[in-house]
């Protein structure tokens, strides 16, 4: 069950593997999290001393968050994975010049996972290529519907 997509990343990266990441919470961050008051849109995914990193994602506390912590909605969180998995990633991140981006954070199995994708940058006609070719197939399916309407 997705909790949050981050739409952005696919306008600003073409993503080309993805991986499911555990995450390191708090006890109100996951609540947090459960309750919806979170943001990846800003966020990105660093690799530290063969450690993966995400960094900017704002997770807002509840009003009813303990009294005996502050908060700090957007701390470094770690990212769980095999070692095996890190070191492919580090590979391809130094050697391909890719980027890795959250993608969408959900529940699996009563646990909160973060998907990382592997991510090439687009150029500007790239994303203006995506735009023009979207909003064809939403002027072709209204066509589409009055055709349908009509006959």
């Amino acid at each position: 069950m997705t909790i949050i997509d981050n739409k952005k990343a696919f306008h600003d990266y073409f993503i080309e593997d993805r991986i499911e990441a555990g995450l390191v919470l708090e006890g109100w961050e996951a609540k947090s999290i459960r309750a919806g008051r979170v943001q990846i849109k800003e966020a990105y995914v660093v690799i530290r001393q063969a450690e993966l990193w995400l960094i900017g994602a704002h997770i807002s506390p509840l009003p009813t968050a303990s009294t005996h912590i502050s908060p700090d909605p957007v701390r470094s969180r770690k990212l769980l994975l095999k070692t095996q998995e890190i070191s492919k990633l580090i590979g391809k991140v130094e050697r391909a010049g890719m980027a890795l981006v959250p993608i969408n954070l959900h529940f699996s199995r009563g646990r909160i996972k973060l998907e990382v994708g592997l991510a090439k940058g687009k150029k500007q006609h790239d994303k203006r290529a995506t735009e023009k070719e979207r909003e064809w197939q939403r002027d072709k399916q209204r066509l589409m519907r009055t055709e349908v309407k009509r006959g």
